[in-house]
């Protein structure tokens, strides 16, 4: 037998004998990986308490991996798909991203996912800190999460935008925002007036009523925002839903393909139709990406590709979706930079 051989075979062994820990060793093992795993103790602090070096000690924990006296699970509640949710995170650039399950019987013609706005609740107490000041567009999305609200710090919390219709505003935005204040403890500053105005001298007298103007003043405070995300499509875009057919056809001509707090965008998330905004009661876009961390709450295969048009936009840093949104945001081509977290306006580049 030659050099070589004599050493594969050497190496063999050690790994067989590795493999065949004797008793001594095996409670060893199992006492180190108990004082590393649930005690929470540095391999230093298990050196000096066995007499050994961190080396070894390290080597007796991947052996331990090794012989399956460990074993290492990562459990998030069922509804949670953490690996899709990395996955979409890092392909976007998102700070953050989270992934629940969609229904079984989910269909492309679906609405959003009940279950979004518990979990966005949950995601908004770990994101807001107390003496922050809290924005809220409207959206079925938000007013969901906002009804789901069980604990937040004590906040301040604005509306965004106008309400869809004067006749529900204390079923919409408005009673959002006075749910979140009232689960925060903190002041409330809702907006009593429509989202879309007949003409921008309408939007401009009403901007500068005392109360609406009061919250307007507070947009560039705003820390944390949540909104909602429209297709270009009836009862999926509110803004959509609330213009004359000849007004639809012109916004779709211009190609758009999103809407977001009366913000219209195109597939590449440009936007477009910006003479809009002067008839709307909302937070412009620039504001919108000045603000830290702005939440979007949106699933459902209907609205996938105004998702993923919308976080091409840089306006949004996370975002709460389902498994079918976060398959087709996943296959569909990668935006070139990381929006969210450039916040880069694509009409600049």
């Amino acid at each position: 037998m030659n050099s070589s051989e004599e050493n594969a075979v050497s190496a063999m062994s050690a790994g067989r004998s590795a493999l065949r820990m004797g008793p001594a060793e095996l409670v060893q093992a199992a006492a180190m990986a108990r004082r590393f795993y649930l005690e929470g103790k540095s391999k230093i602090q298990i050196a000096e308490e066995f007499g050994v070096s961190r080396f070894k000690v390290a080597r007796v924990l991947e052996t331990a991996l090794e012989r399956d006296l460990v074993r290492i699970e990562i459990r998030v509640p069922a509804e949670l798909d953490a690996e899709r949710s990395d996955a979409l995170r890092a392909r976007y650039g998102l700070r953050h991203a989270v992934v629940v399950e969609s229904p079984a019987d989910a269909t492309e013609d679906a609405p959003d996912p009940e279950n979004l706005g518990a979990v966005a609740a949950d995601l908004l107490g770990e994101l807001v800190s107390e003496g922050d000041v809290l924005g809220l567009a409207w959206g079925r999305s938000t007013i969901h999460m906002a009804a789901s609200l069980h604990r937040l710090p004590q906040c301040t919390v604005v509306q965004l935008t106008g309400v869809y219709d004067a006749g529900t505003a204390e079923r919409g935005s408005v009673e959002a925002v006075r749910r979140a204040a009232q689960v925060s403890g903190g002041d409330a500053h809702p907006i009593y007036a429509p989202m879309l105005l007949p003409d921008p001298a309408t939007a401009a007298a009403l901007r500068s009523q005392t109360g609406i103007a009061r919250a307007f003043d507070y947009f560039d405070k705003v820390t944390v925002a949540a909104v909602s995300i429209g297709s270009w499509e009836p009862g999926i875009s509110t803004v959509h839903d609330m213009l004359t057919d000849e007004e639809r056809a012109h916004y779709a001509s211009l190609g758009v393909a999103a809407e977001m707090s009366a913000h219209l965008f195109d597939a590449e998330g440009r936007r477009v139709g910006r003479d809009l905004g002067e008839r709307c009661i909302t937070v412009e876009a620039d504001r919108l990406r000045r603000i830290p961390e702005v939440v979007a709450i949106a699933g459902g295969l209907r609205k996938a590709s105004a998702i993923g048009a919308v976080l091409r936009s840089g306006l949004v840093t996370s975002l709460v979706t389902d498994t079918a949104v976060a398959d087709y945001l996943l296959t569909e081509s990668a935006p070139g930079l990381r929006p969210a977290l450039d916040r880069a306006d694509p009409d600049d580049l």
